[in-house]
């Protein structure tokens, strides 16, 4: 019941969350639309611990809002009573199950395949000038997958919610 009450707020708060975290990805691939095997610039030291401390909160709003998107569009589909159906992509809920699917394995690549390399890429941790290449041709790849994955993503849960009847 108190779901119910909240799921206004949780539908906002999950779009904003999708807008944050899929919108970051487009602009990544906007703003450098193909590889390029260089690291960034290390930032004058007077710079540095404002460029760190801009960096962190870039990423952790980021991979938050990941967070965030899971968490609320799972109540949602719990509240409605559809969380099970939806996980085993049963009936109706299959296309808002394989949307949940793709969001768990686009998290999980954000998480623990993007993020541990690009602390190494920032320089958040100690790597080697041919380790922290090695890590940008990796969080490349890594924001790719899922910029390639929230488009069918996106389609599957907005078909899913208005669309089920076609399945």
């Amino acid at each position: 019941m108190f779901l119910m009450v909240a799921d206004p707020f949780l539908r906002v708060l999950h779009i904003m969350a999708i807008i944050v975290w899929m919108g970051h990805n487009w602009a990544n691939v906007i703003s450098r639309p193909r590889y390029r095997r260089i690291l960034p610039e290390d930032p004058p030291a007077a710079m540095r611990d404002l460029f760190i401390a801009a960096a962190q909160r870039e990423h952790g709003v980021f991979r938050h809002a990941s967070l965030v998107a899971l968490t609320t569009g799972i109540l949602m589909l719990l509240d409605r009573g559809q969380l099970a159906d939806a996980l085993r992509l049963h009936g109706a809920s299959a296309p808002l199950g394989l949307g949940v699917w793709l969001g768990v394995i686009m998290v999980a690549n954000l998480w623990f395949v993007l993020w541990p390399h690009q602390k190494k890429v920032l320089g958040f941790v100690a790597a080697s000038d041919h380790e922290r290449l090695r890590c940008t041709r990796v969080t490349f790849l890594s924001s790719r997958t899922n910029t390639i994955l929230s488009l069918p993503a996106i389609f599957l849960m907005v078909m899913g919610a208005h669309g089920a009847a076609l399945f």
